[in-house]
């Protein structure tokens, strides 16, 4: 597996697939079996510091301290990170404006909303200036709100050049933010590509039916003719949707995960636990 400088790259599948193992071993968190994987060009085993320095990540549920305020849960981490004092507050001051935080710095953690907690977390996961951002499950647990404005802070940093690693079971927050998606099942990259191109492995185009059955079924084709051209088999009984195929339809099809399946765009948290090997260069 290899991402590349400048992209944003997502992990999409079900609950227990490996999406937070794999993030826990590129982040150094979790150790692994037999493999490599390379951060900047820097090894994790042989160069962990270095590797470090590249990388900031946002953990599932956010490790901040709900006691200290915005500003000093950010000075903190300005501080593990060791920054020069003279560099501290003018980075901190840099990303509050560019994420909107500035009026909020004397507020005690717990009393913000989940969205503004995931700001202050991605300004302390950004104070050192990392190459590769690495969020879990970024929008589990926001509303759509706080969801669409997380999508735009994401897109803002990456616009601006930050590598962005992602792992997510919203099959919409992959299609609408990534440049590459990677569908995982059981710990094993299944299929890899763009959103185009993973639905086109499919089809180009839809035929989406409901019928006396009271069942929904789909039919995948080549051309919209092709698919204009079966729908037209279908008699009135039948109530049809010829569309684009989609990174839903790619998903369902090559894994067998219907929605729903295994938790899968429930907004439930993964669990992790797949035993990752063979780790490859970043």
């Amino acid at each position: 597996m290899r991402v590349k400088r400048g992209e944003m790259y997502a992990f999409l599948g079900p609950n227990g697939a490996g999406k937070t193992t794999t993030v826990r071993v590129l982040s150094t968190l979790t150790g692994f079996d037999e493999g490599s994987v390379v951060i900047d060009g820097h090894n994790i085993v042989e160069e962990p510091r270095e590797a470090k320095a590249a990388i900031g990540v946002i953990q599932q549920h956010i490790s901040l301290d709900k006691d200290l305020t915005v500003w000093e849960n950010m000075m903190s981490h300005a501080l593990y990170q060791q920054m020069p004092k003279e560099d501290r507050r003018k980075r901190i001051d840099q990303l509050s404006e560019y994420i909107g935080l500035g009026e909020y710095y004397n507020y005690k953690v717990d009393s913000l909303s989940g969205g503004w907690k995931k700001r202050v977390a991605i300004v302390c996961a950004l104070v050192h200036s990392p190459k590769l951002l690495f969020l879990d499950e970024p929008t589990v647990g926001l509303d759509i709100q706080a969801r669409r404005g997380l999508w735009d802070l994401l897109r803002k940093l990456n616009d601006d050049g930050m590598t962005i690693f992602l792992t997510t079971h919203y099959i919409e927050e992959a299609e609408s933010l990534c440049n590459r998606v990677s569908f995982i099942e059981k710990g094993k990259i299944i299929a890899e590509g763009t959103p185009e191109e993973l639905a086109h492995r499919i089809g180009a185009a839809t035929v989406e039916y409901f019928g006396p059955d009271h069942k929904t079924q789909y039919k995948y084709f080549q051309t919209r003719a092709e698919a204009d051209g079966f729908a037209k088999t279908l008699d009135e009984t039948y109530t049809v949707t010829v569309r684009r195929t989609n990174l839903e339809d790619a998903f369902v099809e090559m894994t067998g995960n219907k929605i729903g399946d295994n938790g899968f765009m429930l907004g439930q948290s993964g669990k992790g636990g797949s035993g990752m090997k063979k780790m490859g260069g970043m």
